[in-house]
């Protein structure tokens, strides 16, 4: 572990160094970068530092204590903070997920349960969207399909941070990929039954840059159309949609949010390569028993990861046992409980190797 935390001081000075020096900011992808690899290393460097501190008080006051008795009371609290920062910092030298500071798209699907599956995964992007919006993140509707009663059949979000940061979006959220289940007595049941129905969501760390993904143009159909969505009248007056498919794999990816065809096509090229970096992985990783192609295998309400049940204002994790009863507040955005919870348990089985 020495060694590991020399290599990230040593990068961390040279980052710094790199930071004040206006030459890298005339390259605005290159500043971005070091930035954004400067934020992950400021916890590490700043743990260390405060441990260094500790133990250089604890030293003091055990030398001090062994001429005036009375600087023995601080050495209890003083050994107590040490070894809580270096467990903190143990954990923060573990291994790490390489995406735990990027973007991320995400996509809802309704499946099983019809009108009711489609209101149950616009809820679900709203839980989205507002804990988002308590993180302080950015959100945009790339996407949507909507249903008769105004539930969502799909819809694909880019949520981002407003800068560098450690743990971005994807650190908190990866684990939502998955069967979402709810058990609730649906808007279009007159008996007052409680049903069981499923949503399904995906989430896919995005890449900064197009070109970290490559894509051959001549591996895409690319189809406009008229824009269906929210955005107002400029949105629907031309063919401004666009939906392209790559042809070898079959992914579609679809974006009408924009106001231009060309910036519809660069979000949906983005968005594509996206899922392009991630099906890489899969195949990468496809001995792993938690590939991200294990998200939804179907979605159907004996796949699920999480269940949603009104009727008791429950909400259970069934990968970690988590259970509490502050539905309501989950699907106003308040998901801290059940995504530290998640972290936790991941955490535990990096640590132990697994």
């Amino acid at each position: 572990m020495p060694g590991v935390l020399d290599d990230v001081l040593a990068e961390h000075a040279g980052l710094e160094r790199e930071l004040a020096d206006p030459a890298l900011h005339a390259d605005p992808d290159a500043a971005r970068r070091a930035g954004k690899r400067y934020a992950e290393l400021n916890p590490i460097v700043a743990a260390h530092n405060k441990l260094t501190r500790v133990q250089s008080d604890l030293e003091a006051a055990r030398e001090l204590a062994a001429v005036d008795s009375s600087f023995a009371e601080e050495i209890p609290e003083l050994e107590s903070e040490a070894a809580r920062l270096e467990v903190e910092l143990t954990d923060l030298l573990a291994p790490r997920d390489p995406h735990d500071g990027d973007n991320i798209v995400l996509e809802v699907k309704s499946g099983e349960g019809g009108e009711e599956s489609a209101l149950f995964a616009a809820d679900l992007a709203r839980m989205y969207q507002r804990y988002a919006d308590r993180q302080g993140w950015r959100v945009e509707f790339l996407d949507s399909t909507v249903s008769d009663l105004g539930g969502y059949k799909d819809a694909t979000l880019a949520i981002s941070t407003k800068s560098a940061e450690r743990d971005g979006v994807w650190a908190q959220l990866k684990f939502e990929g998955g069967v979402h289940r709810v058990q609730r007595v649906p808007v279009t049941e007159s008996q007052g039954r409680v049903h069981t129905s499923a949503a399904g969501v995906l989430v896919f760390p995005e890449p900064e840059e197009v070109e970290q993904v490559q894509i051959d143009e001549s591996d895409l159909r690319i189809d406009v159309y008229r824009s269906s969505g929210k955005g107002g009248q400029g949105v629907n007056t031309t063919d401004s949609a666009v939906r392209i498919t790559h042809l070898p794999t079959g992914i579609v990816v679809t974006c009408q949010n924009e106001r231009s065809q060309l910036q519809n096509k660069a979000r949906a090229m983005q968005v594509l390569a996206a899922r392009l970096q991630a099906a890489a992985e899969e195949a990468a990783e496809q001995e792993a028993a938690a590939g991200r192609a294990d998200q939804i295998r179907t979605v159907d309400r004996s796949e699920r990861i999480r269940t949603y049940n009104y009727p008791e204002n429950r909400i259970t994790d069934h990968r970690i046992g988590y259970k509490a009863y502050n539905l309501d507040a989950v699907l106003d955005g308040d998901m801290t409980g059940v995504l530290e919870a998640l972290a936790r348990a991941d955490r535990d089985a990096r640590m132990q190797g697994e």
